[in-house]
């Protein structure tokens, strides 16, 4: 409980009443006071720590409001990360190497994070490229929503053959002989995707612990304490929340989780619904993990994936009646709620349930929200806000924003989503990445897209006008994001009463040439008054070192790759020309100077 006192940086409280300071004071887990270094060395306590931030830049933690890492806890030492991996060569010299270390009957798993167009050579792999990387040990590699390649192994491994039939909602790409070539395809959704890739082992319990803490470590060197877990596809409440919850009993959390709970039985979505109310309340759990509510599913006949290079799916006529018993129960029952929610079509007829709900039994402030709303219009806009809703944002068109322009054109891509409108109307927003299995867990892609309104190959999918200044964008990941847990009053700045979470920055966010947002990370990282990752000048104040386990893990083998420094690929950007490149089919040029993802 002793007083801490963090001094000489640019501090930026994010306080629009007191909106940069001199010092911070920190008692216990909380801050005491913010302002005048003199003043605050007066009212610490005499024996009172200090910390000269050394001209850093100090920031509230970064808080993800949509990130799945209760599930990506679980899975992270299995996964190979191609987050900022410069070069497809490079990429698969990674996977030659992981494969040759990964022991049967483990798979080598690309889950996330990467898209063809921060490769140099601007493709995918070919199903040829990755059996030759790995002839023997499974591979299975996520594209997005859209596709998965797997490689003979893998085939073997989850029992596909020329007799095994398309899935609902799926496609098994096969070749003239009637074989599966390996290549997967959600057409119209990723169910195909996702049921295959939890065909694979699962680590064991000890390991699952340690990946998830690795996980955490790995946010907090990016300046994340908090996130709001949305749940996810084959992420089943209680089995798979025994970890955390074990993390979180034995004092072991680094970042503050407020989690979703997401229904898991098709037709018999209220089921989960009714068995959850009456057992839990929204809330309860400690200061670093606690139940926020239902969602991101709520039906499945409400789930409208998001996968622009197919046309968009028409949902099931069943919608309007299984989505209104649902939210009619979670109403009644006072239950906070969370909805995926990607086209104006699809959140249009979700609106009309809202209403029809709210006219029988009134919502009357009960948070809820959007995730998503690439396409919501103006009209819908105005119903979200009549209902007092939310929206959160990702930066999936970061990594999508190539497919939807070939399919939508560029002129419907400039608001995708509309931000901007969105703040005008006072609709509470804010922002997150959808992590881990489509985009990067990495925030600083976000706000890098949020703010240069760039792809991470490059494409300028936005104007000024759909832009947020560095600011309002960090605003986005800080005081925005803590209204979708409902701790506006505790977290998102650096003021009198909040929570002591903080971080500071490797560089300045606010004076760095925009193409460097991308390559920045925490060297401080404070949850509740305490260090949890420490680099650079501050080291001395670094937890322990966790080793990595499994051995064979490729968290262990590929650190400077699966953590995202910028080092090598730097080198590798720059070595490279920059001439005439292809971005989903059209000829386009980079500019002067590096600008290209592969910092």
């Amino acid at each position: 409980m002793s007083d801490w006192l963090l001094f000489n940086g640019k501090i930026h409280t994010l306080d629009r009443e007191n909106p940069e300071a001199e010092a911070v004071l920190i008692r216990g887990e909380r801050i005491l006071a913010v302002g005048n270094e003199m003043s605050l060395r007066q009212q610490a306590a005499p024996d009172a720590r200090t910390l000269d931030l050394r001209g850093r830049t100090l920031i509230p933690g970064l808080n993800d409001s949509h990130l799945h890492v209760i599930r990506g806890g679980l899975n992270f030492n299995m996964e190979l990360r191609w987050d900022g991996v410069p070069s497809l060569a490079d990429a698969l010299s990674m996977l030659k190497r992981q494969a040759a270390v990964t022991p049967p009957p483990q798979w080598v798993r690309v889950v996330g994070g990467w898209n063809e167009f921060q490769f140099a050579e601007r493709r995918m792999p070919t199903l040829e490229e990755v059996n030759a990387a790995a002839p023997e040990t499974p591979v299975f590699i996520l594209n997005l929503y859209c596709s998965a390649l797997l490689n003979r192994a893998a085939l073997r491994a989850i029992g596909l053959d020329r007799n095994s039939p398309n899935p609902a909602g799926g496609e098994i790409q096969r070749g003239t002989d009637g074989e599966p070539t390996g290549m997967l395809i959600a057409r119209p959704n990723a169910t195909i995707l996702y049921s295959a890739l939890a065909k694979g082992p699962k680590l064991e319990p000890g390991d699952q612990s340690n990946s998830t803490r690795q996980f955490m470590r790995e946010l907090n060197r990016l300046g994340l304490t908090s996130i709001i877990d949305a749940g996810g596809g084959f992420q089943n409440y209680p089995e798979d929340y025994q970890i955390i919850e074990e993390l979180d009993r034995k004092g072991e959390l680094t970042l503050r989780i407020a989690y979703n709970l997401f229904t898991q039985h098709p037709k018999a979505e209220l089921d989960d619904f009714r068995r959850w109310t009456s057992s839990l309340t929204p809330g309860q759990g400690s200061a670093t993990l606690k139940l926020n509510g239902a969602g991101e599913m709520l039906t499945f006949s409400a789930a409208d994936f998001e996968d622009f290079l197919e046309p968009r799916p028409d949902l099931a006529a069943s919608l309007e009646d299984e989505l209104y018993a649902v939210v009619h129960h979670l109403v009644e029952k006072r239950w906070p709620f969370r909805l995926h929610a990607t086209y104006n079509e699809s959140i249009s007829r979700f609106l009309d349930v809202f209403e029809r709900v709210n006219r029988e039994i009134p919502f009357d402030g009960l948070r809820w929200f959007f995730d998503h709303a690439e396409t919501i219009d103006a009209r819908n806009l105005e119903r979200v806000r009549a209902l007092q809703g939310g929206i959160a944002v990702q930066h999936r068109m970061a990594f999508q924003g190539e497919y939807f322009v070939d399919r939508y054109g560029a002129r419907a891509a400039e608001a995708t989503p509309p931000i901007r409108a969105m703040q005008a109307l006072g609709i509470p927003v804010g922002a997150g990445t959808d992590a881990t299995r489509v985009a990067s867990y990495n925030p600083w892609y976000s706000l890098y897209w949020l703010s240069t309104g760039k792809t991470i190959g490059g494409l300028q999918l936005y104007s000024e006008a759909n832009r947020q200044s560095r600011r309002e964008a960090l605003e986005l990941y800080t005081r925005g994001s803590a209204w979708f847990s409902g701790e506006e009053h505790d977290k998102g700045q650096i003021k009198a009463g909040q929570w002591a979470d903080l971080c500071v920055l490797s560089a300045d966010y606010f004076s760095i040439p925009a193409h460097e947002i991308r390559g920045l990370e925490s060297v401080l990282t404070v949850l509740g008054g305490q260090p949890v990752y420490a680099s650079a000048e501050f080291s001395s104040l670094a937890p322990p070192p966790l080793p990595v386990s499994p051995d064979w893990s490729p968290a262990r083998h590929f650190p400077a790759f699966s953590h995202g420094h910028p080092g090598a690929a730097a080198a590798a950007c720059c070595a490279h020309p920059h001439g005439a490149t292809r971005t989903a089919g059209k000829d386009r040029f980079w500019g002067i100077g590096c600008d290209c993802f592969a910092f």
